[in-house]
This record gives structure tokens, C-alpha cells and sequence, in this order.
């Protein structure tokens, strides 16, 4: 049964899961967008929108629990001032994972006039 395990553990320590959030909570305020795994995105979005819904109260209370979260008033005070303000019509859904499409490895191509060496060599052979 999978009673209780509501949470993807990412193959990280509790410890190390919550500095990845954190530090990545950071980065999506800071920046508006980031390029991150699918997982750690999935990870992301709903502690993301929680922070946001937290901003729009306007209380001493969810001033100083930004805080506590980010552990950053730079972010904090984005979210209020900032963020807040941009969603303040909406009740939720604040983030989107867009996917960034696949990624291509270049590979040189074959010349299709250039001959292999054993041809060359047969030919050679037999001239």
C-alpha cells in the first residue's frame, strides 16, 4: 500500500530535498523561469503556488513565514509586491510547466560520394 508517501523523494536525503526546494523557490522568484527536470518541476509547482497564495495576504504573519521559507527578503519581498499584485485576480494555478523539447546530439554525417577505403583499395587492386 502506498499509505503516506505523498511526496516524490527526488533520490535525495530529507536534508538535501528541502535545499533543492528552497534553492530553486528562489530562483523561480528571482528569475520568473528556470530549466529544471520534469520531476524536480512536478516537485516545484505546487509549493510555488502555496508561496504565492502566501504573498497575496498582506499580514505581518505570512510576511515573516516568506521569510522563514525562502530564508531570502529579496524573494519575499518580490512575492508580495510583485507577484501578488500580478496574480491577484487568479486563485491559483500561478506556475506552468512548459516542456522544453528534446535534445539533439549532433553526429557528423557520412559523405555519401566519398567511397569506403576497402573499395578504394579494390579498385586499385584490380587497375
Amino acid at each position: 500500500m502506498r499509505h503516506g508517501m505523498a511526496n516524490k523523494k527526488l533520490n535525495r536525503t530529507s536534508e538535501h530535498r528541502k535545499a533543492l526546494l528552497k534553492n530553486m523557490l528562489n530562483s523561480l522568484i528571482k528569475y520568473e523561469q528556470i530549466k529544471t527536470t520534469l520531476p524536480k518541476a512536478k516537485f516545484l509547482k505546487p509549493q510555488a503556488d502555496k508561496i504565492i497564495t502566501l504573498g497575496k495576504k498582506e499580514t505581518l504573519q505570512t510576511t515573516k513565514m516568506l521569510v522563514s521559507q525562502l530564508q531570502d527578503i529579496k524573494s519575499a519581498n518580490k512575492v508580495k509586491k510583485t507577484l501578488s499584485k500580478r496574480y491577484e485576480k487568479r486563485n491559483g494555478g500561478y506556475t506552468r510547466i512548459i516542456k522544453a523539447g528534446f535534445r539533439y546530439i549532433d553526429k557528423p554525417k557520412k559523405d555519401v560520394n566519398k567511397e569506403t577505403p576497402k573499395a578504394e583499395e579494390k579498385k586499385q587492386a584490380t587497375a
